[in-house]
């Protein structure tokens, strides 16, 4: 009954996490109605950089990186926080909230990408096929099925190609972090991970003086950024790892295809942004190619 009840617990946090990170993007839409991008990443990692440190602390997994360390985990949090965060909330500003869910499932693809053409590995038959079935998913989604601007080029606004640019760049740090997650507790990872990304975006925000901004942010702009450090920076990286240490990875994985679900009627509800038949076909494409291409591997480090 112990271990049914930890295995149950655990399914919860894994669906939360998910829940919330899909809802994400639509909080990080309303917060820019107020700020700028780089308000919203300073304020929202600095949140979550005090909330995973108490909870790393607490559970007796704090550790001083190495001085061999301090490079990699500076790399690690360029890549994972302040570039990513900046193509992906940047891209938000003309991407829609529900484009940018979908897209950003494609990430296991860029993986397998990676994989063929850095470190040689084989992609299969069935790998090849779901990363054409993405690929046409991820067209149909960014020009909402638009046929006439898919043969003429222009698919998609500037902020589909950053956001897409940032699955990439999640993608190559998913790689590059796996040295650390052999190493070092997975929630010990992140908090370096995202410790020195705000140190990054700290320099920048301050060199920019956005200070300013702050003062004019309202209770709702309040309540997006909160939410977005403590629940889905903070509450939800714990428990998605937690849910790692109980339940398979492959299966804790499978719960990530309900994000762009949870984007898409939240956008629907708070942003009205309009339902398009092409973006439902187009994602259903992009969770079949992504299934084929993830199937026989697992996702050790959740896109957000």
């Amino acid at each position: 009954m112990i271990i049914r009840s930890r295995r149950f617990i655990a399914v919860l946090k894994a669906t939360f996490a998910v829940v919330v990170w899909g809802a994400s993007f639509i909080a990080t839409k309303l917060a820019l109605r107020e700020v700028s991008p780089v308000v919203v990443i300073w304020l929202r990692f600095g949140i979550g950089v005090i909330i995973l440190g108490w909870f790393v602390v607490r559970r007796k997994e704090f550790a001083f990186p190495t001085g061999r360390e301090l490079g990699y985990f500076a790399l690690l949090g360029f890549l994972a926080i302040t570039f990513h965060q900046w193509l992906q909330v940047t891209g938000l500003l003309t991407a829609q909230a529900t484009t940018t869910a979908w897209i950003m499932t494609t990430i296991p693809v860029f993986i397998a990408l990676l994989g063929r053409f850095i470190l040689k590995e084989k992609l299969g038959w069935d790998r090849i096929v779901g990363i054409l079935i993405a690929t046409i998913g991820v067209v149909l989604v960014v020009s909402h099925g638009d046929l006439e601007s898919i043969l003429l080029g222009r698919i998609g606004t500037t902020g589909d190609l950053l956001v897409l640019i940032s699955a990439l760049n999640w993608a190559v740090f998913s790689v590059l972090s796996r040295k650390a997650l052999k190493n070092r507790p997975a929630t010990q990872m992140i908090f370096s991970v995202m410790f020195f990304g705000w140190i990054f975006t700290s320099v920048w925000f301050v060199s920019f003086n956005h200070f300013g901004e702050i003062a004019n942010i309202s209770l709702n702009g309040w309540v997006s950024i909160l939410f977005l450090g403590i629940i889905c920076s903070g509450f939800a990286y714990i428990f998605w790892y937690d849910a790692l240490k109980e339940l398979a990875a492959s299966q804790v994985g499978s719960f990530l295809y309900l994000e762009p679900l949870v984007a898409v009627a939240v956008a629907a509800v708070l942003l009205q942004e309009p339902l398009f038949i092409a973006a439902f076909v187009g994602g259903a494409f992009i969770l079949t190619g992504v299934w084929l291409v993830n199937r026989r591997t697992t996702i050790e480090i959740a896109p957000e």
